[in-house]
């Protein structure tokens, strides 16, 4: 059997007021540091999904990754392998590169290091100092997607 995945869902706050809110703000053009509008094909319908994420850049590199773990928009992700990120009227499709856990824990700093004040409480305690050995351990549990355009 396998293991259980790793999930956090977001709470009422997170759903009904900050995501609606940082997704219009997307929608209109504003990237709320470094905010994006993820679009991608759902599993079973085919239809568009939209969620909002926080794109991160690290030597000329783009990734996404789940802080929550294993989100519907991650499962989407994985099963279409490509999407569209949408910062008001330019959308950029892409292709998406999963990452094996044993190239996380960098990034994962970096994502720490950019987003903890709104993140920071889905990693245990691990902050952006944390040593690779400390990110490795946890690195299973969020999923990190190279973003490749062009």
């Amino acid at each position: 059997m396998a293991a259980p995945q790793r999930y956090l869902a977001p709470g009422w706050f997170t759903r009904n007021l900050f995501n609606r809110a940082v997704r219009r703000l997307t929608r209109l053009g504003l990237s709320v540091w470094g905010s994006r509008e993820l679009r991608v094909r759902g599993r079973s319908t085919g239809t568009w999904r939209t969620v909002p994420v926080n794109l991160l850049t690290v030597d000329g590199v783009s990734y996404l990754v789940a802080p929550r773990g294993v989100t519907q928009w991650v499962r989407n992700l994985r099963a279409a392998g490509a999407g569209e990120l949408r910062v008001g009227r330019r959308v950029q499709p892409f292709t998406a590169e999963e990452l094996p856990d044993e190239a996380k824990p960098a990034i994962l700093r970096a994502y720490l290091r950019r987003w903890k004040f709104e993140i920071g409480a889905f990693f245990d305690g691990i902050g952006p100092d944390a040593t690779n050995e400390q990110f490795a351990a946890v690195a299973a549990g969020y999923p990190v997607f190279r973003v490749v355009t062009g």
